[in-house]
């Protein structure tokens, strides 16, 4: 048996009552943080509070060498665990799709996600978000600019009146990552929203976006200002994304002015 179970957005208190009665249940557990992380606990705190021993993966230990995790699944109850929702922005379905061709039982146990805690904190309706993208650090793409990836997307989604996601990118060394999560050595790389804002506002500087930082903490942080304004702002601790509003509902304007500071004449309302 395979269980795939989403911990959540910020800490080991953040999985789900479902997804703790099963990682709880289970002989061997799994997990990778170099698509996300809980950047309010280390695996030492995860491992007490779920009394149970967790073995980290990289990259290449989930996508391309997962014989061991599936080998182990065929004969016990195996939890694969990831940050936030476990089949969200990831790419864990492969190995969901490799267990079922060796015959093994999968199950997915879902949790918090940064795209639905963005659309409550913000107030943005889930339902009128277009296709999100991923913004990377400058060295990871390579290119002058902006990748064409990101400005398509957000192109095509203000040219529907639909709001953008952009998840900021994660740069994990995950040996390393497995060792700062047992001391205070910074050994990854989070894009910050000032950062983010200020790559975007090369090609965007009046349009408006939303900082949305440490969704699922006690104090998450939602702020609204043009890219140009927020390229010059400190947001504190990641994890950090941007939303860019589209056509927003009167409702969706109040919220943005009330929840993240916005100024409604930079709005576009519908």
């Amino acid at each position: 048996m395979l269980t795939f179970i989403g911990l959540g957005l910020y800490d080991e208190r953040s999985i789900t009552v479902e997804g703790q009665e099963a990682l709880r249940n289970a002989d061997r557990a799994y997990a990778e943080f170099y698509t996300s992380t809980l950047l309010g606990t280390t695996l030492e705190e995860l491992e007490s509070h779920h009394d149970l021993s967790i073995e980290v993966r990289d990259r290449a230990g989930v996508e391309q060498h997962p014989d061991d995790i599936l080998e182990a699944a065929e004969r016990e109850t195996v939890a694969f665990l990831t940050a936030g929702d476990t089949m969200i922005s990831t790419t864990h379905v492969d190995l969901r799709l490799r267990a079922h061709d060796r015959g093994i039982e999968t199950r997915v146990i879902h949790g918090v996600t940064a795209q639905t805690a963005t659309s409550a904190l913000t107030g943005l309706q889930n339902y009128r978000f277009g296709t999100a993208t991923t913004l990377p650090f400058p060295y990871a793409h390579g290119a002058d600019g902006l990748p064409e990836s990101v400005t398509r997307t957000i192109d095509e989604n203000r040219e529907d009146g639909v709001h953008t996601v952009v998840y900021l990118d994660i740069k994990v060394d995950n040996e390393a990552a497995t060792n700062r999560l047992d001391r205070d050595e910074t050994v990854e790389a989070y894009m910050t929203a000032d950062v983010a804002a200020g790559l975007l506002a090369e090609e965007y500087p009046d349009l408006v976006g939303v900082v949305v930082a440490r969704a699922g903490s006690p104090e998450p942080l939602v702020e609204a200002a043009t890219m140009t304004a927020l390229a010059e702002r400190d947001f504190g601790d990641p994890l950090h994304l941007l939303v860019i509003p589209g056509d927003c509902h009167l409702l969706e304007a109040d919220a943005l002015v009330e929840l993240a500071g916005a100024d409604r004449s930079t709005l576009d309302v519908v």
